[in-house]
C-alpha cells in the first residue's frame, strides 16, 4: 500500500447501523427500504453477521437532501 492510499484508508471512519440512524433520523426499516430502491448508501460487509456503512457517503447522503431541500426553499420564494 503506497504513503497515500494509507492516508486514505486512516481517514475512513465506518460506522454501525445505529449511529446511521442517529445521523439521518431515518429508522433500520426505512434505511433498508431506501437500499433497496438505490436511494441510500448501501453498507459494505465486515464479516458474516456485520455491516457498516462509510461516514463519509451517509455524510454526502444528507449533504444533497439538504441541498435539494434549499433548492427547493429557493424555488418558493
Amino acid at each position: 500500500m503506497s504513503l497515500t492510499e494509507n492516508q486514505n484508508v486512516k481517514s475512513i471512519r465506518l460506522i454501525r447501523r445505529k449511529e446511521v440512524q442517529s445521523k439521518t433520523g431515518l429508522g433500520a426499516s426505512s434505511i433498508y427500504a431506501l437500499m433497496d430502491q438505490d436511494k441510500f448508501p448501501k453498507p459494505i460487509t465486515l464479516s458474516v453477521r456485520r455491516v457498516a456503512w462509510i461516514e463519509s457517503d451517509i455524510d454526502q447522503w444528507i449533504a444533497e437532501r439538504i441541498s435539494k431541500h434549499q433548492f427547493k426553499l429557493a424555488q418558493k420564494g
